[in-house]
């Protein structure tokens, strides 16, 4: 049968399917809760959330060690974070409020107001690329942190909601979806989902946590995936989630290419 006349017959290809495969694995404090990853000089920069323990702290890749930390008052629950020009701006949840730091000192230098949620951040090297954890990805101008634009991120034409953290290379916005194992590759320009990456099992590599005498877990739970960093510099991706015991270099296979 033909189309219908307003139909987009782009929107009906099918995406690219990926899996993984595990290069190596560093820890991670299974207390964080990963809300933003981020990889500059050779460390992360990782933003955490809960209230009363949301965080922005340097992390050492190989060993984990949190090297410096900026903890945010207790009223803010932390979200995802970018580096862009020599700052790291950090989201916060439901607060309507953002955070400017240097990106080489950690030390707060301003604020920013917003009028959504708070979810995840990233940037293409003009634009930062922010969600709410709605279909709607906006665009910010860097200079005065107001929309300029944005693309609503679809499947097969249908929207996709709970898109939370974001990381953007080689040309396309990865997301994490909330509460699952996939991450999305994102047309930036369409909104068109152009890959699904799924990363189910992948926990199953981190180390098996360490019982105290009694024989019991002494640290959380580990939570959904959420994490997404890429090393410019190596070509790493990186990832993890909230509470996982490890952060995991890995590399996307493409399923049937």
């Amino acid at each position: 049968d033909a189309l219908p006349p307003d139909a987009h017959p782009t929107s009906l290809i099918a995406p690219a399917l990926f899996t993984y495969r595990v290069l190596d694995v560093y820890p991670h404090d299974p207390a964080a809760f990963t809300q933003g990853l981020i990889v500059r000089d050779g460390q992360f920069i990782e933003g955490t959330g809960l209230q009363g323990q949301s965080t922005l702290r340097r992390v050492a890749i190989e060993t984990g060690e949190v090297l410096e930390q900026h903890p945010l008052d207790a009223q803010y629950f932390g979200e995802g974070i970018t580096e862009f020009g020599g700052k790291i701006y950090q989201l916060t949840w439901k607060n309507a409020t953002g955070f400017i730091y240097d990106a080489d000192t950690l030390a707060q230098t301003g604020t920013f107001s917003y009028n959504t949620e708070g979810w995840g951040i990233t940037h293409d090297g003009e634009r930062l690329i922010v969600s709410d954890g709605t279909p709607l990805l906006q665009y910010w101008d860097p200079a005065t942190l107001q929309p300029v634009g944005g693309v609503t991120a679809s499947l097969f034409g249908l929207p996709i909601a709970n898109i939370n953290e974001l990381e953007y290379f080689n040309g396309a916005i990865y997301a994490n979806i909330w509460q699952t194992n996939l991450i999305m590759r994102i047309d930036p320009v369409s909104g068109q989902v152009t890959g699904v990456v799924d990363l189910s099992g992948l926990l199953d590599y981190a180390p098996a946590p360490t019982p105290d005498a009694a024989g019991t877990q002494v640290t959380p739970a580990p939570d959904v995936l959420n994490g997404v960093a890429y090393d410019e510099g190596t070509g790493r991706l990186y990832v993890t989630g909230k509470r996982w015991p490890a952060v995991f270099a890995i590399e996307l296979l493409e399923v049937n290419p």
